[in-house]
């Protein structure tokens, strides 16, 4: 029998958090092992941010609704629906959503988000 060469996926593993953020990683370390990539859905609510950080792996993110602040390094950008952003591995980074909607974005690592990569500045 032949092997399919492609994975449909419908059950995205839901990463816990204590913030309101949703994670839904699609592909990725946490639903099928992968270490190269990871692919997450995430919606943000008004008034969330996580601490600086500076992680190992390069993250691309696509803004499908709402806006997104970003400050990297020392400056600050915003993105806006249909937008998007590489930010370098080893870049110092926060992310946050200052604004009064919800922010829902596309999020992609390479190689693949891990806890252990982030780097995360402690508050």
């Amino acid at each position: 029998m032949k092997q399919k060469k492609y994975i449909i996926q419908n059950n995205p593993f839901i990463v816990p958090t204590t913030d309101g953020k949703v994670i839904k990683e699609h592909f990725g370390m946490a639903t099928d092992g992968n270490s190269q990539i990871s692919i997450a859905y995430m919606k943000a609510p008004s008034g969330w941010s996580e601490p600086f950080q500076t992680p190992k792996f390069d993250e691309f993110t696509f803004i499908l609704k709402g806006k997104k602040q970003f400050i990297i390094e020392n400056e600050t950008v915003i993105l806006e629906a249909g937008q998007s952003i590489k930010i370098e591995k080893n870049t110092r980074v926060q992310y946050s959503n200052p604004f009064a909607e919800i922010c829902e974005y596309i999020a992609i690592c390479t190689p693949a988000f891990s806890i252990d990569l982030v780097n995360r500045e402690v508050k």
